[in-house]
């Protein structure tokens, strides 16, 4: 059984650059308010997330640079290593439960683009630590 979802993403290139539709309406949770994209930025060699969400679902997409994604179930009985970005560009979803840490394993900067079904709110973050990737 999977952790998470990987869409492979139909990548458009051409003389401009690329275009790759990442998520549409089909993709969330039916009857699900709007949640809200978020793009956050790696050096070579760091690690962020590593945690959980007990009832948000979140999709990945690393839209610059190399990465490596590793989910895991709460118990550690389960784990995935997805690489995510230029050489795989893909989408993950990742359900409520899975534990997930991103690693940068390129030599430049990594750009992750992702999608929360639910708006950060600090009175009630709903993340748990939880170290899957050194």
């Amino acid at each position: 059984m999977a952790l998470g979802d990987v869409r492979k993403l139909d990548v458009h290139t051409d003389q401009r650059g690329w275009l790759a539709e990442i998520l549409k309406q089909e993709h969330v949770q039916a009857g699900k308010p709007f949640g809200q994209f978020y793009v956050t930025t790696a050096h070579p060699g760091v690690v962020k997330a590593n945690h959980f969400h007990s009832r948000k679902t979140e999709w990945f997409c690393v839209i610059r640079g190399n990465a490596l994604l590793v989910l895991s179930d709460k118990s550690g009985q389960q784990r995935e290593e997805i690489p995510i970005g230029e050489g795989n560009m893909v989408v993950v979803r990742i359900p409520p439960g899975v534990a997930h840490g991103i690693k940068n394993v390129g030599s430049d900067m990594m750009y992750l683009l992702a999608y929360i079904d639910e708006p950060y709110n600090p009175a009630d973050p709903d993340t748990t630590a939880a170290k899957v990737v050194e």
